[in-house]
């Protein structure tokens, strides 16, 4: 199931609960990142405000699956904030671009299913971007994360050079979206499942 926390609808919150979760499992005691914790079981930083949005992928139990959070570039968010010198030029911003961040995939995850979540979290966006207004995301990956996202078949390019930030070799991009997005993914194998599907028919 597919669960969105934004203006229109909302995420229970058991989901949100679990995505938070997730998120410190994945990103500080996994990766090791310094990041803020609540209740030594919650990642929660500034940026998770009124103003993000949360796409959750979650089972019929509303077990976290996985997740990424929105954040609108006309206000503070990452790239902008922490890492402009990861871009050429300017960060982009404006109304209709929004950055992709903590883009998680729960631990407890296969490998298989790994793969099948993750395609179905960026088919989800893209989706989401068309039906919302939005025509580009940014975001900044790992150098291994970033090289996977630009060869996912939709219009993606690098914003600088990567460097070495904290010990990580860290990227900025850009992401294009279009009404032919859903179908470059699909034509490079990233398809959402079928139950998404048919959620969203």
């Amino acid at each position: 199931m597919l669960f969105t926390q934004d203006d229109d609808s909302a995420a229970s919150d058991a989901v949100m609960r679990a995505m938070f979760e997730a998120r410190k499992r994945v990103f500080v005691d996994l990766l090791g990142w310094d990041l803020p914790v609540l209740a030594d079981r919650f990642e929660i930083d500034q940026y998770d405000d009124q103003h993000a949005r949360y796409l959750i992928l979650a089972d019929p139990d509303q077990n976290h699956l996985a997740s990424a959070r929105l954040l609108p570039t006309t206000r503070p968010h990452i790239l902008g904030d922490l890492f402009p010198e990861l871009c050429d030029a300017p960060a982009p911003t404006g109304p209709h671009t929004w950055e992709i961040t903590r883009f998680c995939l729960d631990r407890s995850l296969r490998a298989p299913e790994r793969r099948h979540w993750r395609d179905a979290l960026v088919t989800a966006l893209a989706h989401y971007a068309l039906e919302h207004g939005i025509t580009s995301y940014t975001g900044v990956a790992e150098q291994g994360w970033l090289d996977q996202i630009l060869r996912f078949g939709w219009h993606a390019e690098p914003l600088g050079v990567p460097r070495t930030i904290d010990r990580m070799t860290l990227g900025a991009l850009r992401i294009e979206i279009t009404p032919d997005t859903p179908a470059l993914l699909a034509a490079n194998g990233i398809h959402a499942p079928a139950e998404l599907e048919r959620e969203a028919a």
